[in-house]
């Protein structure tokens, strides 16, 4: 991110919330006795090569990089969800794992658009741009409808009221605001750098870059997209970072408008917890890169609840 002004962030886990910046990323989880539990994870940021700072470039390691420290801070929250901190899956597991959920988001957002649009284009005659078109709305459709189904589970509900608790202390953060829950809680829990709406903008991008492929056969297209996969990706990220950086802008807010509303299917309004679990992520973060001090359960007595 901009070195002038580093872009904080980070993403809900199971009974708590992961909070990253430059120098390290920190999960706070709840115990099932109500205590919070802190894990912090160093980070490689100030180790990187020059090239994984170019543009698309750093897209694809930044990508990676969220990855790899998003796994880590899931792992962590389950195993301290159900009270066990050290029952990671073998490596062997959670390799499988991997593989099979990219199986099938591959099965489901890749081929599957493919195969309904190219019936339609052999069925019915529509020319390759319609094609195109019609297969960009499927998976379109899909993400959203995915999106969707996942916000009606209803164990998914507490993990969504973690994501609206981490928008909405980065958004106060970001404004300036004292980090406390009283100070945090009349914030949005929308935030233009969310993951649901880079789901959004891959989809509408992937719809583009994928023209680029338009006319090879069925096969070899498909083949194509799922190698372009990361392009597509980094593209997303870039154009992601971008909006957010001018979203002060009324025009700006505008366009990503309804991408943004994506967001209300996976965050809830969080209780104060949930809050006070967020700012205990960021808290620790942000000391590391030297930019807050400590808030204890005496300046911010809701903190309590969690500690």
């Amino acid at each position: 991110m901009d070195e002038q002004r580093f872009s904080y962030g980070g993403q809900a886990v199971l009974e708590g919330v992961m909070m990253r910046g430059r120098r390290q990323a920190t999960v706070a989880v709840c115990r099932p006795n109500g205590e919070l539990a802190l894990k912090h994870l160093s980070l490689p940021g100030a180790q990187k090569s020059s090239w994984a700072r170019l543009p698309v470039l750093r897209g694809i390691v930044g990508l990676k990089d969220a990855f790899m420290i998003g796994k880590a801070a899931l792992d962590f929250s389950a195993s301290v969800a159900v009270g066990e901190e050290e029952g990671d899956l073998p490596p062997l597991a959670q390799g499988a794992v991997f593989v099979g959920a990219l199986a099938i988001g591959i099965g489901i957002f890749v081929v599957l658009p493919s195969v309904v649009a190219n019936l339609i284009y052999t069925r019915m005659g529509a020319s390759v741009l319609a094609r195109e078109a019609i297969e960009g709305v499927i998976n379109l459709a899909l993400v959203v409808a995915y999106i969707y189904a996942i916000s009606r589970i209803p164990d998914i509900q507490r993990v969504f009221g973690f994501h609206g608790a981490e928008h909405k202390v980065i958004n106060a953060y970001e404004a300036g605001a004292p980090l406390t829950v009283e100070a945090v809680r009349p914030f949005t829990r929308i935030h233009p750098r969310c993951g649901t709406s880079f789901l959004v903008f891959a989809a509408l991008i992937g719809f583009l870059i994928f023209l680029v492929v338009a006319g090879l056969p069925w096969w070899q297209r498909v083949g194509a997209r799922i190698i372009l996969i990361p392009v597509v990706a980094s593209v997303s990220f870039e154009f992601l970072r971008l909006a957010a950086a001018h979203y002060h802008q009324p025009w700006v807010r505008r366009l990503l408008a309804p991408a943004l509303s994506t967001q209300h299917l996976t965050t809830r309004e969080p209780d104060d917890a949930m809050i006070a679990t967020a700012i205990a992520a960021l808290v620790p973060v942000l000391e590391a890169d030297g930019m807050a001090p400590t808030l204890t359960a005496e300046q911010d007595p809701a903190l309590a609840l969690s500690a």
